[in-house]
């Protein structure tokens, strides 16, 4: 297998903060000058990966009423909805079962798809899907698109009208190293160095089993985008370590670095694992009821219609009431 410091993982795929941050904002201030330009911002694909945006039913110029026109979403409340959908990928991957090589792999599609582009410009829901049924081809476990949407009673055309777009959009770069090989490593490692007796087994096993629990936390944080595989798996092994009381993380730390690299390049890592201890502790894990304001304003950027038919209702709601007080 070839090793993360020649791959186009750590070359492609390694940001700054500052750089997420640019990222996020561009694509979504691409959408948003979308909304202004066609009403609407979302994207018509075809199987082939070419895409355009959708031609609205009204044209966007002849809407006297700028107010009544659907709101763009805000950078936190795109952010707050990628986060429920990340969340909503370890769910599927749980429900069939996948392993955790493939849930991460997915969840690394997905984020470094929504640096290219707004959620309102592709809706996550559909996104999510593609990138869990890319991340089986790319991890030879593979699942039809078929199975795949009978399974969570969603249409696998749509899964499969968008694979040639969610593959462009991460430039083919398939090959992703996800943190859990290397916790094997260190745990492996703890185990040689503290020479575990086998009384010992069942209490490195809960700590891998702790370990890796953190590593899923991890995977949704912005800390793939950030940081290598390595260093994911020694923050997730500190996390565990401070649970199980059972190893001096920080001794075997500097252990290994004496082993291995010079000794000043220790405390550059724990400045790393203390800004991923950071963002787990940040983590949020949003509710179906946490981003329903947020769908429902989605929906009116993909599709105006659908904002037309909710003030309808609303105006329809009022007459009524109207109605009720004028016979009272």
């Amino acid at each position: 297998m070839a090793d993360f410091t020649t791959s186009t993982h750590r070359a492609n795929w390694i940001f700054t903060p500052q750089d997420l941050k640019e990222k996020y904002k561009d694509a979504n201030k691409r959408a948003k000058q979308a909304l202004e330009k066609y009403g609407a911002t979302r994207m018509e694909v075809d199987i082939d990966g070419s895409f355009s945006y959708a031609e609205p039913q009204n044209d966007a110029k002849d809407n006297a009423d700028k107010h009544s026109r659907p709101k763009a979403l805000k950078i936190e409340e795109e952010q707050l909805l990628r986060a429920f959908y990340e969340f909503k990928i370890q769910d599927v991957c749980d429900a069939f079962k996948f392993p955790r090589k493939i849930q991460a792999t997915a969840l690394i599609y997905f984020k470094r798809f929504y640096l290219e582009w707004s959620v309102m410009e592709h809706h996550p829901k559909n996104i999510m899907l593609t990138c869990i049924y890319a991340a089986c081809k790319a991890e030879e476990n593979h699942v039809s698109a078929e199975e795949l949407g009978k399974g969570i009673e969603q249409d696998h055309q749509m899964i499969l009208n968008n694979e040639m777009l969610v593959l462009q959009s991460l430039g083919f770069d398939l090959i992703v190293y996800a943190p859990y090989r290397a916790l094997e490593g260190f745990v492996s490692d703890l185990e040689e160095s503290y020479d575990a007796k086998l009384g010992q087994s069942e209490t490195i096993k809960s700590l891998h089993e702790s370990a890796k629990a953190e590593v899923d936390k991890i995977m949704r944080t912005d800390a793939p985008l950030l940081y290598p595989p390595g260093q994911l798996a020694l923050a997730a092994l500190r996390r565990a370590c401070e649970v199980h009381k059972l190893i001096d993380f920080e001794r075997y730390l500097q252990n290994m670095f004496s082993r291995q690299h010079p000794a000043h390049a220790t405390s550059e890592l724990n400045l790393a694992l203390n800004v991923i201890d950071m963002l787990i502790n940040k983590l949020e894990t949003p509710t179906s009821k946490d981003v329903k304001h947020i769908d429902r304003k989605l929906k009116s950027c993909l599709d105006p219609s659908s904002h037309d038919k909710s003030k309808k209702r609303k105006h329809r709601s009022k007459e009524s009431s109207t109605e009720m007080q004028d016979m009272l």
